[in-house]
């Protein structure tokens, strides 16, 4: 499904993580993938992720620097001359806002650093791989979370920052269309990942998603990472714009089901 397509995934921490799901699964369907980390400390820690994959470009890249990211992408058209596709698994807030009451928590330089971090760089990301998709069947790819659209415990100013970055989704499709650059996101269902052990009482979501969602279950990285492949793969070239859910069905209820 991605034989020959070029990837570069940013946002790869740890296996436990939905972007190692993503490339799991497109190092499987063919893909020639590129990593990114965010600092010393986790270098070694996605280098060893890379060399399952057959991959031996990993840069260093802190998106919250446009020269790291500029430098990202002068090392892959140095290294490719082009790129396919660009997998944006990146999102933050600090801890503190991530707990309690949303009102209580939230500040102005918290609701700063979610936005920058999380929304913002998706379209930094995309500014830079522009030039290296030209004339080629361009995807971007991000991930959000239901509490983009709806209020969820403790999730708080992050639910903000997916909803920002759902908007850039969208936005991105408009205005990179016309060159056949492609911007979906993925909204997938809580998963026990690294990242998601900062949120506060994690494990009952876990539950209750298991408890009434349609299919009765949570889902798994894997499950993401198939439909990532799907929507950056040719066989999606028409599919722009959409935030597709990847949950159980969780999404679609109004309500839990009443105990008899």
């Amino acid at each position: 499904m991605m034989h020959g397509k070029k990837v570069l995934i940013v946002g790869v921490a740890s296996p436990r993580s939905i972007a190692w799901g993503i490339a799991k699964a497109m190092h499987r369907e063919g893909a020639e993938l590129a990593f990114t980390y965010q600092n010393e400390k986790l270098r070694s820690r996605v280098e060893k992720i890379a060399e399952e994959c057959g991959s031996e470009l990993v840069l260093p890249c802190d998106v919250a620097s446009d020269t790291q990211i500029d430098d990202v992408f002068a090392a892959i058209r140095d290294h490719w001359g082009a790129l396919d596709v660009v997998v944006h698994a990146v999102g933050f807030a600090p801890r503190e806002q991530l707990e309690g009451n949303f009102a209580d928590a939230v500040t102005r330089e918290g609701f700063a650093i979610a936005h920058d971090i999380s929304a913002y760089s998706f379209a930094a990301l995309a500014k830079a791989a522009r030039p290296l998709m030209q004339g080629r069947n361009g995807a971007l790819l991000t991930l959000s979370y239901l509490g983009s659209v709806r209020a969820m415990p403790s999730y708080n100013v992050m639910g903000l920052a997916k909803a920002s970055l759902e908007a850039c989704t969208r936005y991105l499709a408009q205005s990179l269309g016309p060159e056949n650059i492609r911007a979906n996101a993925i909204s997938a269902g809580p998963i026990k990942t690294l990242a998601a052990s900062g949120i506060a009482r994690f494990r009952s979501m876990l539950e209750n998603v298991s408890r009434v969602a349609p299919l009765r279950r949570t889902i798994t990285a894997d499950e993401v990472g198939n439909v990532a492949c799907f929507l950056c793969s040719d066989y999606a070239s028409a599919i722009t714009g959409e935030v597709v859910n990847v949950d159980a069905g969780y999404n679609i209820l109004g309500m839990p089901e009443l105990e008899q």
